[in-house]
């Protein structure tokens, strides 16, 4: 927290930094912005589309054990599989299972930097600029919780990775480079979950909603909590509430704390009301979460679109590092004759229980 401007006004009374609006803050006046603001685009045809087989054979081929680590997220494929040996056929299974998994694992990688972006851009343009194909990630042994007093931005809150941007990212790829033994673990928790464990009554208010994504607050909390300046001007976005997946077709949440600040069409007291009730929401998701212990050689693949994330913060001694990939994806739409994850499976019990029944009425006595 050194950089704070808010530590050089310390109150008299009780010792500690006065907190200072960031409007007041004169580094963040300053700071011009290298690069312009990002235009839609249009990203090349998911590879998930690429897949063919419904069983994801040929991916599953290439391991000996596919486990799931909850019924809602998370699905780790083990057993010497590396994703640099994967083919394109495969990768494209591997997009597939990704969007309807959330993230899945991989253990004893032996991707490099060169070859992680080599692979990941088989799944479409990076979202950097070309002299930066790849973001470090390191871990957080700060306290979010004191940071928030002086700063606008829950930068250690669940998020969508830069979902105020045109294009949100499609997937992200995280290879572990250093890691302590104990701590730096990340938590995902499935929007399409999020979206299924609410009130029917509920699902129908936010399905007509758009939440208001800005990098406002992280812009102003970079440039004052980092001492950094962030490459681009600070932009606001209006993405529809509930989001429907270009591959599964399925009813996603794509609703953040991290970024959303308000919903377009609601009055400021009810919209602060329904981002509460949502930070709650997700927060107690325990039956939509999914936490991984990294191990160095660690990758997992998510995909934000129907996904949030967080690294869990803590005090743990020694390095953390990873190296993360992502690409951009489509303009968020919300199409109203889709349908959510538990309205499919009751309407493939359904379809299954009639095509039982008049299997067993055409059976001769």
């Amino acid at each position: 927290m050194a950089h704070l401007q808010s530590n050089k006004h310390i109150s008299p009374d009780s010792q500690t930094p006065i907190t200072l609006h960031p409007l007041f803050n004169p580094k963040i006046a300053a700071h011009t912005p290298p690069e312009p603001p990002r235009k839609e685009l249009t990203p090349p045809r998911d590879r998930a589309f690429f897949a063919t087989d419904p069983e994801k054979r040929a991916l599953f081929s290439a391991a000996t054990k596919r486990t799931d680590l909850t019924e809602s997220i998370g699905t780790v494929l083990e057993g010497g599989v590396q994703i640099s040996q994967l083919s394109a056929e495969q990768l494209d299974e591997l997009a597939a299972l990704v969007a309807e998994r959330g993230v899945v694992f991989f253990r004893g990688q032996d991707l490099d930097t060169p070859g992680q972006v080599r692979v990941f851009e088989h799944f479409g343009i990076l979202d950097r600029h070309p002299a930066q194909k790849f973001v470090t990630i390191n871990g957080s042994r700060e306290d979010h919780r004191e940071i928030l007093k002086y700063t606008p931005w829950p930068s250690g809150d669940f998020h969508a990775d830069t979902s105020f941007e045109i294009n949100p990212p499609s997937y992200s790829l995280l290879r572990m480079e250093e890691h302590p033994d104990v701590g730096g673990d990340t938590a995902w928790v499935s929007q399409y979950g999020l979206y299924d464990a609410l009130s029917d009554p509920y699902k129908k208010f936010l399905d007509g909603l758009h939440a208001v994504h800005t990098s406002r607050l992280q812009y102003d909390t970079i440039i004052d909590l980092w001492g950094v300046g962030p490459n681009r001007p600070p932009i606001d976005t209006h993405h529809p509430a509930v989001r429907t997946h270009p591959v599964t077709g399925l009813k996603a949440l794509n609703v953040n704390p991290g970024f959303v600040t308000g919903f377009a069409e609601l009055k400021k007291v009810e919209s602060d009301k329904q981002l509460d009730f949502l930070a709650y929401h997700i927060h107690s998701a325990d039956d939509h979460y999914v936490r991984w212990k990294w191990a160095v050689g660690d990758v997992a693949m998510w995909d934000n679109r129907c996904t949030l994330h967080r690294v869990i913060p803590g005090t743990y001694e020694g390095a953390r590092r990873g190296i993360r990939t992502t690409v951009f994806g489509e303009k968020p739409y919300f199409d109203s004759a889709s349908e959510s994850r538990n309205e499919r499976k009751l309407r493939e019990k359904k379809a299954e229980k009639v095509k039982a029944v008049s299997g067993e009425a055409e059976t001769p006595a």
